[in-house]
């Protein structure tokens, strides 16, 4: 069974820094690209970073490039989104995603991505 399972989302104030955790399992890790995302009630859900696990490639939104980072560990089977200099603006869930990286379509955007985890809270206050 593939699984994806986010996990380090909280509450922190404006400025302040989390790291998210998406710990996969069920496939070949190494064989695919894991995105993260983030949707706020009411708009779409919105791509923020992308990493290869074949060949190390990221792939990112300028609106976060620079705050975000996205990498991986890939003897733990896990991708991280550390995130800095968090605004109120950034409050969202966040949900981790992966597409076979052969056949991968649309990086950053939630159609490119069949296998989705339950998303993590993460709410940054002012």
């Amino acid at each position: 069974e593939v699984q994806l399972v986010e996990s380090g989302g909280g509450v922190v104030q404006a400025g302040g820094s989390l790291r998210l955790s998406c710990t996969a399992s069920g496939f070949p890790f190494e064989d695919y690209a894991i995105a993260w995302f983030r949707q706020v009630p009411g708009k779409e859900r919105e791509g923020i970073s992308c990493i290869s696990i074949t060949d190390g490639t990221t792939y990112d939104v300028d609106s976060m490039k620079g705050r975000f980072t996205i990498s991986s560990d890939n003897a733990r089977n896990t991708v991280y989104l550390q995130m800095n200099n968090l605004e109120p603006e950034d409050t969202a869930v966040y949900y981790c995603a992966a597409t076979l990286w052969a056949t991968h379509t649309y990086l950053l955007k939630p159609k490119g991505y069949g296998y989705w985890g339950q998303g993590t809270q993460v709410t940054v206050s002012s």
